[in-house]
């Protein structure tokens, strides 16, 4: 709602300006132009986001990404703690780390939301704070990438030549972010236990 808002405001600020500096053709040209490359670049990530939500679908079908959700039981138990217990959160939690391990945002969203949604019903039954989800949504925004999928078919939309050549960079910094993020939010967390 506020970014339909501040959109909506740059826009007539641009058509505002356009009018008092006599450059409302540049302005209309701008428009058009933009509309055009943003749906071309869509067009060139839609094969390969389609790709990967694919590949995340036959993982899941084959099994296989229940076996990444077995890999990660003991990284989940030790952020997680006791909610991690729970089948239904601990698989959840798996998918998503899962889903953003292959930098598949979109993918991970529906499992974030079963997790979200399980660790809030757990805190809500034992009258705690629901620290698991902050935890969660934590670990979502600062999202470690092994392969950032998304980002490198915005490179490649855009005429990169090598689309992940970004791989050591983004490594490096969302490890950094994340672990940042699990601090921070042990920290804020203060004696509340998990």
């Amino acid at each position: 709602m506020l970014m339909s808002r501040v959109l909506a405001v740059l826009c007539c600020l641009s058509l505002v300006i356009g009018l008092l500096t006599g450059r409302m053709e540049q302005v209309s040209q701008a428009t058009l132009s933009g509309a055009q490359e943003a749906v071309q670049l869509l067009l060139k990530m839609a094969g390969t986001l389609c790709l990967w939500n694919g590949v995340m679908e036959v993982m899941s079908r084959s099994g296989l990404s229940a076996k990444i959700a077995h890999l990660l039981q003991p990284l989940i138990g030790l952020l997680f703690g006791s909610y991690a217990r729970d089948a239904a959160a601990r698989d959840a939690i798996a998918r998503n780390m899962a889903a953003n391990l292959l930098g598949l945002g979109s993918a991970a969203t529906p499992s974030g939301l079963q997790a979200a949604k399980r660790l809030k019903e757990l805190s809500d039954r034992r009258g705690a704070t629901p620290h698991g989800v902050f935890l969660l949504i934590v670990i979502n925004t600062a999202s470690l990438q092994l392969l950032p999928t998304t980002v490198a078919a915005v490179r490649g939309g855009l005429g990169a030549a090598q689309p992940y050549d970004i791989l050591p960079a983004v490594w490096l910094s969302s490890a950094v972010s994340v672990a940042t993020a699990v601090i921070a939010a042990r920290v804020f967390r203060g004696g509340d236990r998990l």
